[in-house]
């Protein structure tokens, strides 16, 4: 439940300081956003709710590297490294996509990401766990898994979808506070009221925590089309042993920033499986299958 609370507040404190800032705007230039239509209210906000998204994916590589401590492999130091990068690189190949970076970061938990806002330049990272606790064949399960990821644009599809979201619940509190500002608290002045920003960042809050369920739910749909693809990279067999094997560790405990793209983040149970960015490992073993 923590990790799960830390991720609805990640993404509600970005929509709290996107409508800080927009009243911030308002007061400076002295212009009511709801004046100009609800028009141009979508504008701003797309702005606003695309900007974040947008510049977290641009960013997510150098922020990954530094949040994980991942190590770079530039010149292979081990016979391990040689294989690993010549993993990727065939791999890649299989998959049509450019070489990754590759990088190992230090965690006892086994794990894997992929992240980057080009399928041509993206980074493939795994833990040190992962690689002493599984096969080779399991570890290019793995490894199959998060170049599908980097193949189907993955990362770039989520970053629009919480654009989208970003945006319209940028533009539904708005209006929503309008309504009660105007309406409800009877607030006849030309600017906006007290009753304006509390009902404004309440509804944020409660279109926020939704907007969270969508972005969960297609981050599980995604992991199913990543194990199918890392089957057909590496066999559905290997796929299979490899999840089998993350069964055994509960997912190391990952940034918020980064839980959708680590292939293994442990579970959830009741309400809180909506908010879980990946689908229990027996269904996805159950999948793959079927």
């Amino acid at each position: 439940m923590k990790r799960i609370f830390l991720f609805l507040l990640t993404n509600l404190a970005v929509l709290a300081l996107l409508s800080v800032v927009l009243f911030g705007l308002q007061s400076v230039f002295g212009v009511h956003l709801m004046q100009g239509g609800s028009g141009g209210l979508l504008v701003v906000a797309a702005l606003f709710g695309f900007g974040g998204s947008l510049i977290s994916l641009a960013l997510s590589k150098w922020t990954a590297k530094r949040m994980m401590g991942v190590r770079v492999i530039e010149s292979p130091q081990s016979e391990l490294e040689r294989w690993l990068v010549g993993a990727v690189r065939r791999l890649a190949e299989q998959a049509r996509i450019g070489m990754p970076e590759v990088g190992i970061f230090d965690s006892e938990e086994m794990n894997a990401f992929a992240t980057g806002a080009r399928r041509n330049a993206a980074l493939v990272a795994v833990s040190s766990g992962l690689l002493r606790s599984m096969s080779r064949t399991q570890v290019e399960a793995v490894l199959g898994h998060e170049l599908t990821h980097i193949a189907n644009g993955d990362m770039v599809t989520l970053a629009l979808l919480q654009g989208v979201l970003n945006t319209f619940v940028i533009f539904l509190a708005r209006i929503i506070g309008g309504i009660v500002d105007r309406a409800i608290l009877r607030n006849d002045r030309q600017g906006s009221g007290v009753g304006f920003f509390v009902t404004t960042m309440l509804a944020q809050i409660v279109l926020g925590i939704l907007a969270s369920v969508i972005v969960c739910w297609y981050s599980r749909r995604r992991e199913f089309r990543a194990d199918r693809g890392g089957a057909d990279l590496s066999g559905a067999g290997n796929m299979i042993e490899a999840l089998q094997m993350l069964k055994r560790s509960q997912g190391g405990p990952m940034p918020q920033q980064l839980q959708a793209f680590g292939i293994n983040t442990g579970g959830a149970a009741g309400i809180a499986r909506l908010f879980m960015t990946h689908p229990p490992l027996d269904e996805r073993i159950a999948a793959l299958k079927a």
